[in-house]
Parts: C-alpha cells; sequence; structure tokens
C-alpha cells in the first residue's frame, strides 16, 4: 500500500530508530511515540529531520493512552508497533512484563479503531520467542517458525525465571493482537514481524550510553581473556537494519497483510564473533581465546526456522553475519571514551 505519514510507538527503541532512518531516507513522515518530552528532543536532535515529530505517551498499558495522540495526526495511515517492556530484571513478572506487554497491544489497536479508522495497516513488532522457547530456536533439530507458538502457558510466565516472563510477554502480546483483530474486525489489517536475535550497529552513538541485552552480548568478546571458554550461546540472528526493512516492507507489500513474518538471516554461534573480532580487529587478536574456529560447514543437518512467508513477500538480501558483527564491533570501539 502507498502511505505518506507511519506512526511508531517505542520510537527509541534499537529496531524503532532505524526504522525511522529508514522512512526518512523513503519520504515517509514519521510520528514518534516517546514516554518522556526529553527523550523526544534527545530522538529529535539525533534524527535531525523536519519531517520527523513526537507524541508523548507516558503510560501505554493504560487504556485510551493512545487516543489523543491518534487524534492529533489523522495524517497517519500505518502505525508500527515496537513498544513493549524489555526487562531481565523484573520485579514481578505480571505486573512489570506481561500486563504491559499484553495490555499496551490490546491499548494501542483499541484507540486505532476508535479514533484513527484511516489507518489501515498496523504492523507489530513481535519475536521469534513467540513462536519456540529459547531453548527450542537454540535446538538445531527444533522445527517451527510462522506457524508454531511457543508452548508456554501464561502461568508459567508469571511464576518462572525473568526469561519464561519475556517468552510469555511476545507470545501473548501477539496473540492478543490476533485476537482482537479476529473478534472486533477493525479496519486495519495486522502483520506481526518475528525476528530472531538482533544485532548491527544502533542508529545512532547516543544509543550507546546503554546498551541493550543483544548488544552486550555482543560487546562482551572484548572482555574475554586468552583462556576464557567460548559462551555457549547459538541460535539465529538478524541485523537490525534488515529487521528494520522488514517492518517496512510489511505495509508496503499488501501480501503482508494478515501474515506472521520471520527474520532471520541463518545461524550463528558465539564462536563465530570470536572469530570475527580475531581476523578483523587484530589489536584484539592475542587476547582472545582461540577456541574452535568455525568450519563452513558448521551448520550443516541443522533444521532452518521455517520463514517462507518472510522470504518470499519479503525478499530480502540479508547482511552477512561478518559485516554484522564487524560493523556492530567498529562502531562501540570507536565509540569507547
Amino acid at each position: 500500500m502507498t502511505a505518506s505519514t507511519v506512526f511508531i510507538s517505542g520510537a527509541t527503541g534499537f529496531i524503532a530508530q532505524h526504522i525511522i532512518l529508514q522512512l526518512l531516507k523513503k519520504g515517509y513522515n514519521v510520528v514518534g511515540q516517546v514516554r518522556s518530552s526529553s527523550k523526544g528532543d534527545a530522538l529529535a536532535k539525533d534524527v535531525k529531520s523536519s519531517r520527523f515529530s513526537y507524541e508523548v505517551v507516558e503510560v501505554l498499558e493504560k487504556e485510551g493512552a493512545f487516543d489523543n495522540a491518534l487524534a492529533s495526526h489523522p495524517e497517519v495511515s500505518v502505525f508500527i508497533h515496537t513498544a513493549s517492556p524489555v526487562t531481565f530484571s523484573p520485579e514481578d513478572n505480571e505486573r512489570d512484563v506481561l500486563i504491559p506487554a499484553i495490555n499496551g497491544t490490546k491499548n494501542v489497536l483499541a484507540s486505532i479503531k476508535k479514533v484513527a479508522p484511516q489507518i489501515k495497516r498496523v504492523i507489530l513488532t513481535s519475536s521469534a520467542v513467540a513462536s519456540g522457547s529459547f531453548a527450542e530456536l537454540q535446538d538445531p533439530k527444533f522445527i517451527g517458525g510462522e506457524d508454531s507458538w511457543n508452548p508456554i502457558t501464561y502461568e508459567q510466565a508469571v511464576s518462572g525465571d525473568a526469561v519464561a516472563a519475556y517468552e510469555g510477554s511476545k507470545k501473548f502480546a501477539e496473540q492478543a493482537a490476533w485476537d482482537f483483530v479476529k473478534k472486533e474486525h477493525p479496519k486495519f489489517s495486522l502483520t506481526a514481524i518475528l525476528p530472531v536475535y538482533v544485532f548491527g550497529p544502533q542508529a545512532f552513538v547516543s544509543g550507546l550510553k546503554s546498551l541493550n541485552e543483544t548488544t552486550q552480548l555482543i560487546a562482551n568478546v572484548l572482555q574475554l581473556k586468552k583462556d576464557d571458554p567460548i559462551p555457549p550461546v547459538e541460535n539465529s540472528y538478524v541485523d537490525v537494519r534488515d529487521a528494520a526493512a522488514a517492518h517496512i516492507g510489511a505495509f508496503e507489500k499488501d501480501s503482508a497483510a494478515g501474515k506472521r513474518l520471520l527474520v532471520t538471516s541463518g545461524r550463528f554461534h558465539y564462536q563465530n564473533v570470536v572469530d570475527i573480532v580475531r581476523e578483523n580487529f587484530p589489536q584484539y587478536a592475542d587476547q582472545l581465546p582461540i577456541g574452535t574456529p568455525a568450519g563452513k560447514n558448521q551448520f550443516a543437518g541443522y533444521t532452518k526456522l521455517e520463514d517462507s512467508n518472510a522470504t518470499q513477500i519479503l525478499g530480502i538480501d540479508y547482511i552477512g553475519f561478518k559485516k554484522v558483527i564487524s560493523d556492530e564491533i567498529k562502531q562501540i570501539l570507536d565509540n569507547q571514551a
């Protein structure tokens, strides 16, 4: 579909900031939701575009939270909902993670239906963990993807650890969105984007002041010592720039309406991260452990996550892991205090 103005929630997020830059580059106007004027001003300073503006919505899980913001922008025809709590140290899983994610999603959709009927497409940032648990996604024989759901129950998400809370928040928020569309019959269509581990450089250097979970995971390689074991982290990855492009393609391509799109470039092991840093940043070669350098066929026999919708509809030429990690490490090193 064609669109001129896109509203994006959670505008200060890792993926969201790349979405904003790509939208502006393509000629769209963008309205970003932030939680405070100070955050909005800081983002506007980074963006440096007259076609970007922001609206303050402090508490997403409050009923009608987006009513005023959307009513103020009748020109918006696409809504990208990236906002969701990401914390791995909640005091209360249900209060701090599950309810904000689920109710925040439901309230956004309710506001769109009530005050912004001109919006025809809604893109939801979900996660691959909505389709399978972290353990399943790490299993090289796991069969799942765009048609599967994480088996976690709400009770397990409430009573489990922080990882269980995160998995539950993604699953149940996405399911709440699909349930809303089914029951409320809004004028908009819904597409869910399910990215795997998202790596790559920050959109703005200011983002390096407080690293997100995945950026910190990559930055940690620089702290490894010669005799340290290689962390046993293995999963699928996608570059943040590709994840952002997927959100835009999801509303630009009419065939994406009503679909779940799992975006993944391939598999990685932390050994790959070490290998890339040793090769491309020789100043760290003698410091880092060697481990067992990865071979070209290290993932032979692994089951590929089912991503046929994303592959056929979006047609993204995914960025390779070497460039993903090299760009990210270079940015971190260039901006170390």
